[in-house]
């Protein structure tokens, strides 16, 4: 499996559910992978940033220009979904997310009228620790 380098962390509004996944990748991977906290608005940029993202930046142009350069995107569905997150989400975000190289972990949470058949509801905590393991541990262990 192929090391990590950069993992960007997208989130809207308040930035909680990416601080709490910051959070969570820098316990695992302390400083060896660079985490970019893009957040929608200066807010959850702001809060990403107090989650310890060894960067950030906000709004559309940040989250277009910086997706490209990401081994692995993370943040809720709405983050592939023009108009989500009260209409934080612009269509050139959602696109550029989408066609990024980068592999994309989303979080089947939505405030969007979506529902996602097959997912179990699970709180945010247990949904991270879910993510932490399956997809971002194997990576750690492949660093050594």
């Amino acid at each position: 499996m192929a090391a990590i380098k950069r993992i960007c962390v997208i989130d809207g509004q308040g930035g909680g559910i990416g601080s709490a996944i910051i959070a969570r990748l820098k316990n695992l991977f302390e400083e060896s992978v660079e985490i970019v906290a893009l957040g929608t608005n200066a807010i959850a940029t702001a809060q990403m940033l107090k989650a310890k993202a060894n960067r950030g930046a906000s709004g559309e142009n940040a989250i277009v220009q910086t997706v490209g350069e990401a081994d692995i995107i993370i943040g809720p569905i709405g983050i592939i979904i023009a108009h989500a997150m009260m209409g934080e989400v612009t269509p050139k975000m959602a696109e550029a997310v989408s066609i990024s190289p980068a592999k994309k972990v989303l979080l089947p949470l939505s405030q969007e009228n979506i529902l996602i058949a097959g997912v179990a509801s699970l709180p945010l905590p247990k949904l991270i620790d879910e993510i932490i393991d399956k997809y971002f541990r194997p990576y750690h262990n492949a660093d050594g």
